[in-house]
């Protein structure tokens, strides 16, 4: 079976599905609406399917074009991919990993990494996108990002998760609180403090567990603000709206105003993890994650 069809009109039937709406699609494209319209008109003919259903002022998709979509997306991302490889060898350049990562990756972790990695592997070109877990999820199945570093316990089919940090959590104080590690004996002496904590959807998983700590301590903690920035929290605690708890990972001393307990006798642990699409081909992912232990 042969099909007439070409790029143009993979990148215009994508641009109409996801506006759905012609006169939009066609201004994104730089065509005008009558052009775009002929061309799907087009492909539908040629394909001999039914791609759109055409109301008045409504456009939807069918059935065959929701699947087309998803499915010549993923194709044009793996294109773009192809293309943006092959720029880079002709430019000397070894290939190409995109990173995303929760901010407590790239205290230690990801920068140890990357070290590690361009020793071996100096014409590879990196880019790194903070990211919250779930934005990470959709990102790696689109294919957006080749690598992620997450607080997760389960992750879709498609993906592979591997443990690489299993560590204490936190307290993050105001520099002049009067519990210091000295004196401190467990979280009951700070029930009546408020807390500021990592919203939910920064990670449901991490977000429970830090509730099991107070569980475990016999209170429900005042919850005074919450954020997926580890900088907020840190400005929030320095500035006394309240106190934290974090992963160790993002213990710092670069802020003058705080200062931290590490909860060695909590029983919970936070784990980072490492995480790819099983579906990825690219080469450099595979080499990279040769060096993770």
């Amino acid at each position: 079976m042969k099909y007439q069809l070409e790029l143009r009109h993979l990148k215009y039937f994508i641009a109409v599905a996801e506006d759905l709406h012609f006169r939009k699609a066609a201004e994104r494209l730089f065509i005008s609406q009558p052009g775009l319209s002929r061309q799907i008109k087009q492909m539908e003919g040629d394909l001999g399917i039914k791609l759109f259903e055409r109301h008045n002022r409504k456009v939807e998709l069918t059935k065959a074009g929701r699947y087309l979509k998803t499915e010549i997306a993923q194709h044009l991302n793996d294109l773009d991919r192809i293309f943006n490889q092959a720029k880079l060898l002709n430019d000397g350049i070894g290939g190409d990993l995109k990173f995303g990562y929760v901010g407590s990756a790239m205290q230690e972790i990801i920068p140890n990494l990357l070290l590690k990695f361009r020793t071996e592997n100096p014409n590879v070109h990196f880019s790194l996108k903070e990211l919250d877990n779930q934005k990470q999820i959709d990102s790696l199945l689109s294919h957006d990002i080749d690598i992620g570093f997450v607080r997760l316990e389960r992750v879709p089919r498609d993906l592979q998760i591997k443990p690489i940090l299993k560590e204490h959590f936190c307290l993050v104080l105001p520099k002049n609180h009067p519990i210091n590690a000295t004196n401190f004996k467990n979280l009951k002496q700070f029930k009546s403090d408020a807390f500021i904590l990592f919203d939910s959807k920064y990670s449901a998983s991490y977000f429970e567990k830090v509730m099991q700590i107070f569980d475990d301590n016999g209170f429900t903690p005042i919850i005074a603000h919450n954020t997926i920035h580890a900088s907020s929290i840190y400005k929030l605690v320095e500035n006394e709206f309240g106190i934290s708890i974090v992963p160790k990972s993002l213990q710092t001393q670069n802020i003058p105003g705080i200062k931290f307990i590490e909860l060695k006798k909590v029983s919970q642990k936070t784990v980072l993890s490492v995480i790819w699409n099983k579906k990825n081909r690219n080469l450099i992912l595979k080499k990279f994650l040769t060096h993770i232990n």
